[in-house]
Formats: structure tokens, sequence, C-alpha cells
């Protein structure tokens, strides 16, 4: 079995961001509690926990048109992340023991690094 790489993961992400639309913010936001849920029992993702609590305020900030100060490009890769998360069968589908989530790790993990300013951004507009 091949080995999912960091580069695959951010091709992926990229691929995934370009084709974001409204309604995949809308779609992510409405499947909260099943993308919470894979973060919650799959091991890898689990250190992204409180990561994944600041993505979707920020989505959901950016949907109600309070927080429009991120480029819609950065929107769009964290909705393109959580999309990835919920898809059970992408680079290395999830029902793999083991290694199901490595690759949905990897593609969290280049998201929050390509975005990262954009998110202390986020943080500092929110805490005032």
């Amino acid at each position: 079995m091949a080995e999912v790489t960091k580069q695959q993961a951010e091709e992926q992400l990229k691929k995934g961001a370009k084709t974001v639309t409204e309604e995949d913010l809308k779609k992510v936001l409405n499947k909260r509690d099943e993308i919470k849920e894979k973060f919650k029992n799959n091991g890898p993702l689990g250190r992204f926990v409180a990561d994944l609590k600041l993505l979707f305020s920020i989505i959901q900030d950016y949907v109600k048109g309070e927080y429009r100060v991120i480029p819609f490009w950065s929107i769009a890769a964290i909705v393109a992340a959580l999309l990835y998360v919920l898809n059970p069968i992408d680079l290395m589908p999830d029902f793999i023991p083991g290694v199901g989530y490595v690759d949905d790790t990897l593609v969290v993990a280049a998201c929050l690094a390509m975005v990262e300013q954009d998110l202390h951004n986020y943080k500092d507009w929110k805490m005032k």
C-alpha cells in the first residue's frame, strides 16, 4: 500500500479548494457534528480538535457576513479540508485500520499551515 505524502495532501487540498462554493460552506456547517465525530474518534485527527472549533467559528462568521476580511481562498481551503475529512473514500480510504486517517490528518495539517496567518488575524479580531 502506497504512503500518502505531504505534497499529495497539499495538492488534494488545493484541488478541492478550487471547487468550493457558498453552498459547500453551509454543507460543512450542517455536517458539523459528523465532522466533529471523525476528529474525536480517530486517533491522528484528535490533535486538531481545538483547531476544528476555530475553523467552524471562522466559517460561521464568514457565512453570517460578520467576518469577511479573510480571502475566500482561505475559507475555501478550510472547507475543502473539512469536506475531505468527511469523505470516507479519498486518497487513503478511512476504513483501512491504522492508516485510513493519515491522509485526512495531512490534509488538515496542510490547511492549517496554508491559512495560519488568516487564523491568527481572525483570533485577534474575535478577541476584540
